[in-house]
């Protein structure tokens, strides 16, 4: 008979909550600080959450986010108070894992999300009508459709809106009201929505992508900002990318082995090479692509060649396997970015020991 699998077991990716219950549930048991109102955890729960360490019992709480404490310190610190935190930073620098991960560990929810796009409308930040019930009724609170915004607010949990900077300003300024007065009015029904302690809202956003709207004034003056900074040394990024491809790997259950180090090393030499526009031995200056170039990108390339590797290779990361992805991520723009590609690999890569595997298989797709 064919194994039964559980419908949790089927789900791609689970929410932080879910994935991290045990440490959550762990962390709740074993504190002993103060929390604020409605919180799951102290904030110094929150911080061990995020940054890994071992509780008093010896249980492990794996590291979340590899990357300086005092900025998350600083990022959970924020939203114990009435200001609302805006994680600010190039793509791919983890702010909405972070967020998601803050979301989960204190509200023990971090699925009240506003995705942030072009077309988002004042709706998925106040709330909408069931038109139905708007038509058969007129104005009523049965008829009225909550957004994740409203409904944080209603439970005293956190709020996530991704990618702010691509709402319309417009659109943008309708959560002045909510984050100065904790108040969302309802003019329909003459009420209003007030918030319960343990509400606060999570933003992201990055200025390096184009179409983006800038935050007025009255907006900007109710975050405060934690920039979050590309991995500040080839040790951090490395062990980034590590831990996030082989949690994936689990997850897609992929038949291939978990990467060597040494290839991972490669991967990520390429893409902090090319962003900072110096080779590692800071001897060589380098023309820099297009594109970011981000430590996500980098995870993206290592999980595609595994992907490779276990259904159409050996089973093990090579070369190979991982060419055709960084060739992909380096080349956005087909003239100007071909151009610096092709001097790196010819100046730089063909140049390195024990890099002629790389080398070839780049120069090939190229």
């Amino acid at each position: 008979m064919p194994e039964v699998k559980s419908e949790a077991s089927e789900i791609l990716r689970g929410h932080a909550e879910h994935q991290f219950a045990e440490e959550l549930a762990e962390l709740e048991k074993q504190d002993k600080h103060q929390r604020p109102p409605s919180w799951r955890v102290s904030p110094r729960a929150v911080s061990t959450y995020l940054l890994g360490g071992k509780l008093p019992n010896g249980f492990e709480v794996t590291p979340k986010y590899i990357g300086s404490k005092r900025l998350m310190e600083i990022a959970i610190a924020t939203l114990a108070t009435d200001r609302a935190l805006l994680l600010l930073g190039v793509p791919g620098t983890a702010k909405s894992w972070v967020s998601e991960h803050l979301a989960a560990a204190i509200s023990g929810d971090s699925t009240l999300i506003v995705q942030g796009t072009a077309g988002t409308a004042e709706e998925s930040i106040r709330y909408g009508w069931n038109y139905a019930r708007l038509l058969a009724e007129g104005p009523s609170i049965a008829a009225l459709v909550p957004s994740p915004v409203m409904r944080a607010m209603k439970d005293g949990k956190i709020a996530r809106i991704e990618e702010l900077t691509r709402i319309p300003s417009d659109v943008q300024d309708t959560l002045i009201t909510i984050l100065s007065e904790k108040t969302l009015p309802i003019p329909e029904l003459n009420e209003e929505a007030q918030a319960i302690k343990g509400f606060n809202v999570i933003a992201t956003a990055n200025d390096r992508d184009k179409g983006v709207n800038d935050l007025s004034s009255a907006l900007k003056r109710r975050f405060n900002t934690v920039v979050l900074p590309v991995p500040e040394t080839m040790e951090e990024e490395v062990e980034i990318v590590r831990r996030r491809v082989e949690s994936m790997g689990r997850a897609l259950e992929l038949p291939a082995e978990p990467p060597a180090l040494e290839e991972v090393r490669r991967v990520v030499t390429i893409f902090r090479e090319l962003r900072s526009g110096l080779t590692a031995d800071g001897k060589s200056k380098l023309k820099t692509p297009s594109g970011s170039m981000s430590t996500a990108e980098a995870i993206s390339v290592v999980n595609s060649g595994l992907s490779l590797a276990g259904h159409f290779g050996s089973g093990k990361l090579s070369a190979a396997d991982v060419a055709s992805g960084i060739t992909g991520a380096v080349i956005k723009d087909p003239v100007q970015d071909l151009i610096v590609w092709k001097e790196y690999l010819e100046t730089v890569v063909k140049e390195r020991e024990g890099w002629k595997d790389i080398y070839r298989a780049c120069r090939d797709i190229t």
